[in-house]
């Protein structure tokens, strides 16, 4: 059989990776096969889907049209920078070239590498679940993101703090896995002309049309800026807490990755944090934006050389301007989200203060955030949420009144914000117990379910109340964990 693979990470920036193989695992296994995005990327699944394939998605068989490799990258992990991360348990088998452009495939917990920093280079079956149900999810809510071609179980079992689990390895689809850390990688060796190569590969694979513009390396830091911008306000307007935005964590395609402590608020706190190291709530909802601009800053130090080279403080300027600029362009792609959650196509004075108050009602009422915004036509089931609906009611008259100025039907209006207004996100509750029974029972038809109900979240469907519901009332608070 022939896997279509071709190789340009591999092919034109030696020395931004190590050529490396993966683990022969003893029952390679194809737990769970996307068919669709399969079919998307013009794959022959019956080639895919196979034992054959199953030896190649858990990095045992190696193609002849692949050249599997490690990819280098640095990153600030919770503020702190580690010069030498890259892919500690991950390869990049090849690219997949499809009529919507080239596409990694990476595999996630196919053994050691020499990133490794002394881990076992494995990933177990619910972290590697979790991921491919949110990378899922996030698809079906038109957010950016990696997805998963294939959850593959190993026949391993695998240490870990509560004891073995079922070994497994994720098989994922992205524009690139170029990330930040990997530019700061080779800025902080100083090695700019590699930095050079990075961002000119970068460019010709994400924006074509910037190549040899006289100021193409400042344009685009721009770009990066846009579709980050644009990402984190999709993120929040779905109430997407992503819990590790280290600078390995961002990617330049825009696209979220690495689903490892994530999870959605039930109800709005821009507080809220379930990763169990982020004690001092730096990745917290309310502070997404602010971690992206961080972030972007990172990337633009390490551009310097090549925005203005030979004249620092004019590189500095300039880059300075793009990354000052994040968050009023982040804003304005949250605003119009949200007013188009609120039904709202048409600027007025008096969005602002409506929206600003919105929220300040919502923050610490205790309110489903999905099930809010879902159901915000219906006056009652709005103020039905509330333990005291007096000041959301007042509230509600004046989105109402709000609304006659649209000079469009209700029943449009309403039509327009069911297909913004999710019912369905993975629910954490829902996401756990899915897991629970994968790895404890070998049975993967609850993950089947909750990935059809999430394939349609803005369609009501009968039989799927439950997948609607907040966690029920007493139960602990959910909390997540980093590593797989």
């Amino acid at each position: 059989m022939q896997f279509p693979f071709e190789n340009t990470y591999a092919d034109q920036l030696t020395g931004c990776y190590t050529s490396w193989t993966g683990d022969i695992v003893p029952n390679p296994q194809i737990a769970l096969f996307n068919h669709d995005l399969a079919r998307e990327l013009g794959l022959d699944a019956a080639t895919f889907n196979s034992e054959e394939g199953a030896r190649v998605l858990t990095g045992g068989l190696i193609p002849n049209t692949s050249k599997p490799l490690a990819m280098a990258y640095a990153g600030h992990q919770f503020g702190n920078f580690s010069p030498k991360l890259g892919d500690g348990r991950a390869l990049l088998l090849g690219e997949i070239v499809s009529e919507d452009g080239r596409f990694d495939l990476h595999l996630k917990g196919s053994g050691k590498t020499p990133f490794s920093r002394g881990g076992d280079g494995k990933a177990v079956l619910a972290p590697v679940l979790r991921e491919y149900i949110m990378g899922e999810a996030m698809h079906a809510l038109n957010i950016p993101t990696t997805r998963a071609l294939a959850a593959c179980t190993t026949g391993q079992q695998i240490m870990r703090q509560n004891g073995p689990e079922p070994g497994a390895v994720l098989a994922r689809i992205a524009s690139s896995h170029l990330r930040v850390g990997t530019f700061q990688f080779f800025a902080a060796r100083r090695e700019t002309d590699k930095v050079r190569q990075l961002a000119d590969y970068a460019i010709a694979r994400h924006d074509p049309d910037l190549a040899n513009q006289d100021d193409q390396y400042l344009q685009f830091l721009m770009r990066v800026s846009e579709r980050q911008a644009k990402l984190l306000a999709k993120w929040m307007s779905v109430g997407f807490v992503h819990g590790v935005m280290n600078t390995d964590n961002m990617t330049i395609s825009g696209e979220t990755i690495d689903y490892g402590p994530c999870a959605f608020m039930d109800a709005y706190d821009p507080q809220t944090v379930f990763s169990s190291i982020d004690r001092m709530r730096r990745y917290a909802y309310g502070r997404q934006p602010q971690m992206a601009q961080w972030n972007l800053a990172r990337l633009a130090e390490s551009l310097l050389d090549l925005i203005a080279p030979g004249d620092p403080d004019r590189a500095i300027q300039l880059a300075g301007d793009v990354v000052n600029g994040f968050m009023a362009q982040h804003l304005q792609f949250w605003q119009t989200l949200i007013r188009r959650k609120c039904g709202l196509q048409h600027q007025d004075s008096g969005d602002r203060d409506l929206l600003a108050d919105l929220f300040q009602l919502l923050d610490g009422a205790n309110v489903d955030y999905t099930g809010f915004f879902r159901t915000l036509p219906d006056a009652k089931q709005t103020c039905d949420r509330f333990a005291d609906p007096s000041e959301i009611r007042a509230w509600h008259v004046r989105w109402r009144a709000r609304l006659q100025a649209e000079a469009r039907a209700e029943t449009a209006i309403f039509t327009d914000m069911d297909s913004v207004n999710p019912i369905y996100i993975p629910r954490n509750h829902m996401v756990e117990q899915t897991l629970q029974a994968a790895t404890e029972s070998n049975d993967l038809a609850d993950v089947s379910t909750l990935l059809s109900v999430l394939s349609k979240p803005f369609t009501k469907r009968a039989d799927f109340e439950e997948y609607a519901q907040p966690a029920p009332q007493g139960m602990p608070a959910y909390q997540t964990f980093c590593g797989t």
